[in-house]
């Protein structure tokens, strides 16, 4: 059974591989949208490039509390995130995480009318770990109960 804190890591190893993450505002009733995350470091804030016009950006107000969902490539990860999101205006935060394929989306580069950064600082997250593996299937086949081996692979973890 992994601890908290292994959970917890293995949920940031796999969201700096994967980086994309559903991510919406709580105020959109659990509308998310697909972003991909910039990690500078590996832990939080995550950051995300978008448009001006992008909802995220016109729906920020005195209360930005956001939600986002992570499934990993693998399918062996899955959380889902709780914080606060904002829009960072720090240029030296643009220019440092500035790289090729967020230019792709940008034809006026880092000057572009459009381009704005979001910052999302997640306080905590539920993470999951599907744990399908042939000794799982063994355990349950001579009479583990799924329900608390899966039980055993999550936990609420903070991550602010």
């Amino acid at each position: 059974m992994p601890t908290p804190k292994e959970i917890e890591d293995k949920f940031w190893r796999s969201l700096s591989s994967d980086h994309m993450l559903m991510l919406g505002l709580v105020s959109e009733n659990g509308h998310t949208r697909p972003m991909t995350a910039q990690m500078d470091g590996a832990h939080a804030p995550l950051w995300f490039f978008t448009s001006t016009d992008n909802p995220l950006m016109r729906g920020l107000g005195a209360n930005n509390r956001a939600v986002g969902t992570y499934a990993s490539k693998g399918h062996d990860v899955f959380a889902n995130v709780r914080g606060t999101l904002q829009h960072e205006t720090d240029r030296s935060v643009r220019d440092r995480l500035w790289n090729r394929s967020v230019a792709a989306w940008y034809e006026g580069g880092k000057e572009d009318p459009k381009l704005a950064l979001l910052r999302f600082d997640p306080d905590d997250a539920q993470v999951w770990l599907n744990d399908s593996s042939l000794l799982t299937e063994v355990r349950v086949l001579f009479g583990a109960d799924p329900k608390k081996l899966y039980g055993e692979n999550g936990a609420t973890v903070p991550l602010g």
